[in-house]
């Protein structure tokens, strides 16, 4: 979730201003805070803090103090990456350029060490989430004044996935697979009839599955709902990653695509209930992929022109979804060989 990634600096005018800015960023839901001595607070059990002196980060669990990285050329980042040790920590902040280079630290590290960076104001926070479909590890936010607390509280809900590569199958089969777990999922927000989740069996090809905003003969709309699949299935969340349906908990975010732009809404329920399934199989350039789907008239795919509800759906139906990196290690996309069938 972004709002884990993001620890907070607070830089009040004054000791009483920099509690203010605490006070409001826990209710908001955020954690992790990087601290200067003499600031008259402290850290709860379930909280992270780091404590900053100077040019230098000290946190539990490093061996020492880790020090905060200026890079401003390329020379001096080639060698920031070369004296982190494997698993280490690198700690930067950029005072020219902060996109690419940042884009050019997640690409060399692969995997090798752990990358934060520290922004110069809430509004690069999107861009240090994002960068690369990855974005850095964690990012240090500086909050001057609480009510940026609010505008920061927003960033983080903004879906940092990237732009999605759109795609058309044509689908192959629809064929009954018996009784299963299929999952509901409620979100606190309301959808509109074109809006859904991308779910899916495998990861390199996600379907859009719409909402219940459009109801049927013998039932009301639900426009808060998506019937959106087997247990097993991925779905894709606001900042790329995936999960299973079955591990989604209240309160998550998840991408909701078909409107004008993509957004996040939070999970206000799951609820799995056993109901007979179809599976509807689309080929791939030669490779198949398949959604697990409650059979109810109320549970649609989307098409390039319509939503066609998985009753009426045949062979040769053309439907829509999004292709993503296939390789995947607890939801977060790798540089793997991988064969999902």
């Amino acid at each position: 979730m972004a709002r884990d990634r993001v620890l907070i600096e607070p830089r009040g005018s004054s000791a009483a201003d920099s509690v203010a800015i605490v006070d409001r960023a826990r209710r908001r839901g955020f954690r992790s805070f990087v601290l200067v001595p003499g600031l008259p607070f402290g850290v709860s059990p379930d909280e992270t803090a780091a404590t900053r002196n100077g040019g230098q980060l000290t946190l539990s669990g490093e061996p020492g103090p880790v020090a905060i990285c200026s890079i401003s050329d390329p020379k001096e980042l080639d060698a920031a990456v070369a004296h982190v040790p494997p698993g280490g920590l690198l700690v930067v902040e950029w005072p020219r350029d902060r996109v690419i280079p940042l884009e050019n630290a997640i690409a060399v590290r692969r995997g090798r060490f752990r990358l934060w960076t520290v922004v110069r104001s809430v509004d690069q926070l999107s861009a240090a989430l994002g960068a690369l479909e990855h974005g850095a590890d964690r990012v240090i936010v500086p909050i001057e004044r609480p009510e940026e607390i609010d505008r920061l509280d927003a960033l983080v809900d903004a879906p940092t996935v990237g732009e999605l590569a759109w795609g058309e199958l044509e689908v192959r089969s629809v064929r009954p697979v018996g009784v299963g777990d299929r999952v509901l999922v409620d979100t606190t927000s309301l959808l509109r009839p074109e809006e859904g989740l991308l779910v899916g069996s495998a990861a390199a090809f996600l379907f859009h599955v719409v909402s219940e905003a459009v109801g049927s003969s013998f039932s009301r709309p639900r426009p808060f709902r998506v019937n959106a699949g087997a247990a097993h299935s991925y779905v894709l969340r606001s900042d790329g990653t995936t999960r299973y349906l079955s591990e989604l908990d209240p309160g998550d975010p998840v991408l909701v695509v078909g409107g004008k732009a993509p957004r996040t809404v939070r999970v206000g329920r799951i609820k799995v209930e056993r109901r007979p399934l179809v599976a509807v199989t689309a080929s791939d350039e030669g490779r198949e992929r398949t959604v697990f789907l409650q059979e109810a008239e109320t549970v649609r795919l989307a098409t390039a022109t319509e939503q066609v509800a998985v009753t009426a759906l045949a062979p040769g139906a053309v439907v829509r979804g999004v292709r993503l990196p296939a390789a995947r290690h607890l939801g977060t996309p790798i540089e793997e060989t991988i064969d999902e069938r």
